[in-house]
Formats: structure tokens, sequence, C-alpha cells
């Protein structure tokens, strides 16, 4: 009897988003963060995260996202709170701190401290970025699933 298994979804490899110039972006977006650029082309580039990244890819149509969003892990939510207001750019309403790209990518912020998501010891020293650590929350979170650090 043949037994079919499934793939298990395991990550996150890139998130692709349109732009409409990409110098452009690389100016918008390097106002807001401290990024390495992985490479570029005339319709691309990308935005290094590590062992993932930010693909950037010139041609946006659809008008600008309501719900559909990603949310970007940072070292610091609160210094892209504070480069947020520096661009004068109003974090969109609500409980969490969403923005807006000038095409219409909605992007929430979320801080490392205070999520289940865990990069692996070697690629945060590889980012230069072992002193970050969980909070108490995100502690017991990844501790109930058997992930506790």
């Amino acid at each position: 009897m043949h037994s079919s298994k499934k793939a298990r979804a395991i990550g996150f490899n890139h998130v692709a988003l349109e732009v409409g110039d990409i110098e452009e972006a690389l100016v918008f977006y390097g106002r807001l963060f401290d990024f390495k650029l992985r490479s570029r082309d005339a319709t691309a580039a990308f935005i290094d995260l590590g062992d993932q990244f930010i693909a950037l890819q010139k041609g946006r149509a659809q008008p600008a996202d309501d719900d559909r969003h990603f949310g970007l892990v940072v070292d610091d939510k609160e210094a892209v709170r504070e480069a947020l207001t520096a661009a004068g750019i109003q974090p969109l309403p609500g409980p969490f701190l969403d923005f807006r790209d000038p095409w219409g990518n909605r992007i929430e912020i979320v801080g490392y401290d205070n999520i289940q998501f865990t990069k692996a010891a070697n690629v945060l020293r590889g980012m230069g970025l072992e002193r970050l650590v969980k909070n108490s929350n995100a502690i017991k979170e990844l501790t109930e699933k058997g992930m506790a650090p």
C-alpha cells in the first residue's frame, strides 16, 4: 500500500515585495533599517537577514495592502518607531507597529525578544547579534512547545 507523506512547512527563506523603483526602495528602507545588501540588479535587490532575505522586485500594479502583511523581526522595535517618526511615516492605527511603504506593502515590526521565532546561535553570532535574548513570555511559549533555549 502506498503511503503519501506531506512536506512539513518549517520556515521562510525569503519574502518578496513589489516596489516601483529599486533604488528608491533601497533608500526608503535604508532610512529605517541597518541592513546589508546581498545583491542587486536593475529589477531586483536582496536585503540580507542572516539566513533569510527580503527580495525587492520592480513592478507593483495592485493597490495598497490592507490586511495582507508580513512581520519583520528586528533587534530594536523602538528604534524602528523612532526612525519612522524621523522619516515622517505615520504608523497604521492598531495595537501593533505596522506601516506601509511607498508602494503599499504593509509591514508589521516585531521585536525579537517577544516572539517564538529564534535564530540559531551561530546565525546570531554571524550577524553580530549574540546579545539578543527572549523575554519571559517568549520563553514560556517556547517551553510549552518543548523548544526552550
